[in-house]
């Protein structure tokens, strides 16, 4: 049974989550943790995840069911190594999973698969999103049926190392006096397979409207974005990463500019922190992972939801992963 603050499965560690409900029920879509007896280091090598395994709930209380592997990186064909945090997306009649990893020459890409079920199995496009870069691909598909991409990572994401347009492998931190990096977005075509245009960075802005600094690592952001809408207005999330927080701001229109508001997560055991939201039978719920199950062992995570709550104004209570 899976319940709150829990692994949802203990079988497998699992990452990463991007939860959606398709066809009645709850899909989450993670990255898979394995044993790994290499480097570890801000680059992330400690993260050798190599497939997707698809779980769903037919509700908060029902057990998870794992849908065994719905893709695996010897099967995308231009991809090397590292399959890292996946999204998904319905459209067309067709179901999307869209994941980063490593290209022949060990720059991350974003690839897309289609499936005819939530569950996979999932066949993989010939090539990656042409004009894709760095990782955690996360998409909404928005009431007018418009579909936006979002994503981008620094350090072991390689963000950084795009500011002049081309991948520039020493490529140095932002000044940490300086506007931070945002996440980047891009509508997708009608087909969901290709960018409509060149991606645009996010704007994030403090509640004067000046930009985020670089150096306010309580606040700016590092990984794993993701995009919902409550009450017509659209919330991005995110990971602070060095901070260990996840953080939100609100903005009008899809693309942008968002303002910060506050922390919807206090730090969880393990170093990375990465998530999604999702309403289910009305209720809010917050998909996150942590490292309690494997004692700590931060490239060996577990997938857990809790319920999410707004304020009458909009804002998010934030919650605290261990309190019971």
């Amino acid at each position: 049974m899976s319940k709150p603050n829990e692994p949802i499965v203990s079988h497998i560690f699992t990452a990463d989550p991007s939860a959606h409900v398709f066809e009645g029920k709850i899909y989450i879509y993670p990255s898979h943790d394995l044993d790994h007896d290499g480097p570890t280091n801000d680059n992330g090598d400690q993260y050798q995840m190599e497939d997707y395994h698809i779980l769903s709930m037919e509700d908060a209380n029902s057990p998870c069911i794992d849908h065994g592997e719905a893709l695996h990186v010897k099967d995308v064909p231009w991809a090397s190594k590292q399959m890292w945090a996946p999204d998904a997306a319905f459209k067309n009649n067709t179901y999307y999973l869209y994941f980063p990893a490593r290209d022949k020459d060990g720059i991350f890409r974003i690839g897309v698969a289609t499936s005819a079920s939530p569950a996979g199995p999932f066949k993989a496009e010939e090539n990656y999103i042409p004009g894709s870069y760095s990782i955690d691909p996360a998409v909404l598909v928005d009431e007018d049926n418009r579909a936006f991409m979002y994503f981008g990572g620094l350090w072991g994401g390689q963000l950084e190392k795009w500011t002049t347009g081309e991948f520039v492998a020493d490529a140095a931190d932002p000044d940490v006096n300086g506007p931070a990096l945002g996440p980047l977005v891009a509508e997708l075509t009608e087909d969901m397979l290709t960018f409509k245009s060149d991606p645009v960075e996010i704007s994030i802005v403090d509640e004067e409207g000046n930009p985020l600094l670089a150096g306010d690592e309580e606040r700016r952001y590092f990984e794993g974005p993701w995009m919902h809408k409550y009450n017509g207005k659209y919330y991005l999330s995110y990971s602070t990463g060095s901070t260990h927080k996840l953080v939100y701001a609100i903005g009008d229109n899809p693309q942008g500019p968002f303002v910060y508001k506050g922390t919807i997560l206090t730090p969880v055991i393990g170093w990375t922190t990465h998530h999604s939201i999702v309403e289910f039978q009305n209720k809010w719920y917050l998909f996150y992972h942590d490292a309690s199950l494997s004692g700590g062992v931060d490239h060996k995570r577990s997938v857990k939801f809790t319920e999410l709550k707004y304020n009458e104004d909009g804002t998010i209570q934030t919650i605290d992963p261990y309190d019971n």
